[in-house]
């Protein structure tokens, strides 16, 4: 193991390993030191697939493709999902009170259906595990000579200096670089030890998460319908089972949980109308806090934070992991040109250019979903009248439906990095 680094990232999860490849590939002269506790252990097919799975945008795939690790998304295994059906419904008529939260005097329904024929796209995206995610770049890793591989390895400290950072690992190792990358979650250290504070909310949800089979098929379909007490989406997955996101009230979703297998079936099944017929078969059952949270700076002296070391937002539009990435792809590309132009690449007048960017980009996604989440988790009657007509009247007005089908895929507006940008076919 070398002692001295360019650069040394703090988290070898799916955006600090996309940092590091982006870095190892680009700019071989950078030494590059990914520090992670855990290895990704590699995908059994066998196996019923992970708890936590992300939707990948195009944007996403763009990035994973010029890593070179896309074909190692592919060859695990990754679900393709064409089209998408969005539906508000408000309470249930018989006045049954469940975790459904029903009871609620019925005000219509709204809806929207996204298909990526309609855009002249193969698909909306991808359905892939975290970890599949992962595994494929840790291959992309093992492939590039100027990155390391500090594994299993954990910081204790990090102190700064003048012109570089020293990073001490347990057992009295110490490793320095120019620059450290957080890319450490939402507790980050790294973060802690900058003393960067950070501003947000808890939200009144947890968010249940398991893998499911249904009696009818998912139809490549990912269907989200929003209830009383918050949405419930079924993620389309490639052997015909269904992920589930289930964003509710935190006493619901820890009774959901515990209650047994045949209670939870019938409970799912009713919250989601039984779109999908009968719910056959859960796998176990998660449940985690949800939060709003935004970090006081991206950047500080030699450090940079990225992903959920930066910004936490709300599941209901799957974009958590397709923010991180971005950060990624954008830190990358800060680092290369500021190395290229004989830069120091840990100077904090090279990375604001990143904080800058990347918190002009974040911010309203952030509000926009904060803003969704209490529109939709709303009772007010006039609320409800007016978010289903503009659910109609979205899906009605094509030309901007199909705007935001491809803002949410990554391929219209924004200030996309380089490797997120479409490809040349």
């Amino acid at each position: 193991m070398s002692h001295d680094y360019d650069i040394i990232i703090i988290g070898g999860g799916m955006v600090g390993a996309a940092i590091a490849a982006a870095l190892g590939q680009e700019a071989p002269s950078l030494k590059v030191a990914v520090v992670e506790a855990f290895a990704p252990n590699e995908i059994n097919p066998k196996e019923i697939i992970d708890l936590r799975v992300s939707a990948l945008t195009r944007a996403s795939e763009n990035i994973l493709r010029r890593l070179g690790a896309w074909e190692g998304v592919l060859s695990r295994r990754a679900s393709p999902y064409s089209r998408m059906h969005v539906w508000d419904a408000s309470g249930d008529v018989h006045g049954r009170t469940n975790a459904a939260g029903a009871g609620m005097p019925w005000s219509g329904a709204g809806t929207i259906h996204f298909d990526a024929e309609e855009l002249g796209e193969p698909n909306l995206g991808h359905i892939v595990e975290n970890r599949v995610t992962q595994c494929a770049l840790w291959d992309r890793l093992r492939t590039l000579k100027n990155v390391e591989l500090l594994c299993p390895a954990t910081p204790t400290a990090i102190e700064w200096r003048d012109d570089h950072a020293v990073v001490q690992l347990e057992h009295g190792t110490a490793i320095k670089a120019r620059l450290v990358v957080g890319a450490d979650g939402g507790q980050s250290r790294v973060r802690e030890w900058a003393g960067i504070g950070s501003h947000g909310w808890m939200y009144d949800h947890k968010a249940l998460v398991a893998t499911v089979r249904t009696e009818l098929p998912h139809q490549a379909t990912a269907w989200q319908r929003f209830l009383p007490t918050g949405p419930l989406a079924f993620l389309p997955l490639a052997d015909g089972s269904c992920s589930i996101v289930w964003s509710t009230q935190p006493e619901i979703a820890d009774r959901l949980v515990e209650m047994s297998e045949a209670d939870f079936l019938r409970e799912l099944g009713e919250a989601f109308d039984h779109t999908l017929g009968a719910v056959t078969f859960t796998g176990p059952r998660a449940a985690f806090q949800l939060q709003l949270r935004q970090t006081d700076r991206y950047v500080a002296h030699r450090m940079a934070v990225a992903e959920d070391a930066a910004h936490r937002i709300h599941p209901l539009a799957g974009q958590g992991v397709n923010l991180g990435l971005l950060d990624g792809a954008s830190l990358a590309q800060v680092i290369l040109e500021a190395h290229a132009k004989g830069k120091d690449v840990g100077s904090l007048s090279v990375l604001r250019r990143y904080e800058r960017w990347r918190r002009t980009e974040n911010l309203p996604m952030l509000a926009a979903m904060d803003g969704f989440k209490r529109l939709f988790g709303s009772r007010s009657a006039p609320l409800r009248v007016a978010r289903n007509l503009g659910l109609n009247l979205t899906n009605a007005a094509t030309p901007l439906k199909n705007h935001l089908a491809l803002r949410g895929m990554g391929l219209g507006g924004g200030d996309l990095p380089s490797l997120a940008r479409p490809l040349p076919y």
